[in-house]
């Protein structure tokens, strides 16, 4: 839907939800807690603010940079070790929020952990009307290799529009050269990864987060009834397996459909990102509407 004019005020609000939503998953981040019970409280506090899920709750640990979100059963817990990244949006209707923080349990990895916030920040600082990329992408680099870390090169921000979280442009984490410039009233998220690896992400094989892009004519009654449920209650905005848990006898039968789908060509998929030298990854993200000299967050 690019080219719809912003209403500003209702993306403030939703902003202002996925920050307390974001805050709160920090909050639910101990040593012993339940991951799956992590993201299901999340979700339940932005759907009990009235708001709708831009996506599902991301909640990943260590090397894995982004896109976990727990698994039906997920018997995992937080590790007392562990880095984890909380990355959360709320939405109204079309409008969507989009927000990271990263909680470091053991206190070994908090160096990065401020880093990761003093790079995003140095970044919204650059971010104004005719500010170009990679302008943006080498402040965001020069403090996290300042503080002795590495940005990941193939993650970086992006602009946010209605009905579209990941749109238009890449905003990078380094100066990749692209010299693109920011407009007035653009919605934008700053996103930088550090890390103490090698700088890049890979695919991993665990996957539970999908989104439907097209219209769907399955032949198979478990791909007509998954197509018809995230229709229904999801659109195009992505969804967790779990999410269909209750409408489905078996996780297998959930499968079955999303394979289908996948084979049509109507389906993307989000495997969990993982740093590719197993280094380990903090995030920070918010979310700002690009003015004439500078920004307004709205994630806050």
């Amino acid at each position: 839907m690019q080219g719809q004019e912003y209403d500003y005020e209702k993306l403030k609000e939703v902003g202002r939800v996925s920050w307390e939503a974001a805050q709160y998953g920090k909050s639910l981040v101990k040593p012993g807690a339940s991951v799956l019970d992590a993201c299901e409280k999340i979700e339940a506090f932005i759907r009990g603010k009235g708001m709708q899920l831009a996506f599902p709750a991301n909640i990943s640990a260590n090397e894995r940079a982004a896109h976990y979100t727990a698994t039906t059963s997920d018997a995992s817990v937080f590790g007392d070790r562990d880095v984890v990244k909380v990355d959360v949006g709320a939405r109204q209707g079309d409008v969507l929020g989009d927000c990271a923080v990263t909680v470091d349990l053991s206190g070994d990895n908090a160096k990065m952990v401020e880093a990761a916030g003093e790079a995003l920040e140095a970044g919204l600082a650059g971010v104004r009307a005719g500010a170009r990329l990679n302008d943006i992408g080498r402040e965001i680099a020069r403090v996290a290799e300042k503080r002795g870390f590495k940005p990941i090169r193939n993650l970086g921000g992006h602009a946010v529009e209605y009905g579209e979280l990941h749109a238009s442009i890449f905003i990078p984490n380094y100066d990749n050269g692209d010299t693109t410039r920011l407009e007035e009233g653009q919605v934008i998220a700053l996103e930088p990864f550090l890390t103490t690896g090698d700088g890049f992400v890979v695919d991993s094989d665990v996957v539970q987060i999908f989104q439907l892009n097209g219209p769907v004519a399955a032949r198979s009654p478990e791909a007509r009834k998954l197509a018809e449920i995230v229709e229904r209650e999801h659109k195009t905005y992505p969804f967790a397996i779990r999410w269909l848990a209750k409408e489905f006898a078996s996780e297998f039968g959930i499968r079955k459909g999303l394979n289908e789908l996948s084979g049509l060509g109507v389906l993307q998929s989000f495997p969990a990102l993982v740093e590719r030298g197993h280094g380990i990854v903090a995030q920070a993200e918010k979310e700002a509407i690009v003015e004439k000299d500078s920004c307004a967050v709205v994630t806050k």
